[in-house]
């Protein structure tokens, strides 16, 4: 089947988007605002944009009635700061929860109950308990197409990986890390590695195969079927 983007609305893109380029890893990202309010939302068009110095990316849309910017958003550019923490299955709920859209006064942290760690570089605390986060200061903010999307880079200052995940050689235990990634409107926990070739063998075994859900789902349910489904992000919904 082939989808002609000029002849669709934002909202089919972007579905088409989300439910092809999967998984994909999820940024939650901590700052505070100039009134000093912390807020957290996590963000799945989020990746690494440069080796050196290292640079982060997340793609930020407005917030659902399509005019306000998001927190996350107004904060970065208003401080010049934010933080990257990197999610792995014991923070999927709060992360999950931190998705709602809270008034710009409301402490996330304290309202999907997570602890902050102080950061060691910059203002926004850290998420406690992350496998992996990253202090970032501001590079640049990028306005993209048509529909108020921003591409907000940041300079990795600092790097905080948990003493369990942290190789001797400078790698990260990625196998230990099992992060949670997105996949449409729903996530995914990466659990199995393997390099290339694959045997036959497996592959024939899993020809066919569906992904397992971890939830007690219907097989083909989808966040993206319920009416109330928007691509701005609801930790209601699913």
């Amino acid at each position: 089947m082939i989808f002609d983007p000029e002849t669709m609305d934002a909202a089919a893109c972007y579905k088409l988007l989300i439910g092809s380029i999967v998984p994909r890893a999820i940024g939650w990202a901590s700052t505070l605002s100039a009134d000093g309010v912390a807020n957290l939302a996590p963000f799945s068009f989020f990746t690494a944009v440069s080796r050196k110095p290292p640079m982060v990316s997340l793609t930020i849309q407005p917030r659902s009635d399509r005019r306000r910017l998001k927190d996350t958003l107004v904060n970065a550019q208003a401080t010049g700061e934010f933080v990257v923490n990197i999610v792995s299955l014991p923070q999927a709920n709060a992360m999950h929860a931190s998705s709602v859209e809270f008034e710009p006064e409301v402490d996330e942290f304290e309202a999907v109950g997570v602890s902050k760690a102080p950061s060691h570089l910059v203002k926004p605390s850290r998420v406690a308990g992350a496998p992996v986060s990253m202090e970032c200061r501001l590079e640049r903010i990028v306005p993209l197409g048509e529909v108020g999307d921003h591409l907000v880079i940041g300079r990795v200052v600092c790097f905080h990986v948990a003493d369990a995940l942290a190789l001797e050689d400078g790698r990260v235990d990625t196998a230990e890390l099992r992060p949670v990634g997105r996949l449409a409107g729903e996530y995914v926990l990466s659990e199995n590695i393997f390099a290339c070739p694959v045997n036959d063998e497996v592959l024939q075994a899993r020809a066919g195969s569906r992904m397992r859900r971890l939830d007690d789902r219907d097989a083909r349910w989808s966040p993206l079927i319920e009416k109330n489904w928007s691509a701005a992000g609801d930790g209601r919904l699913s």
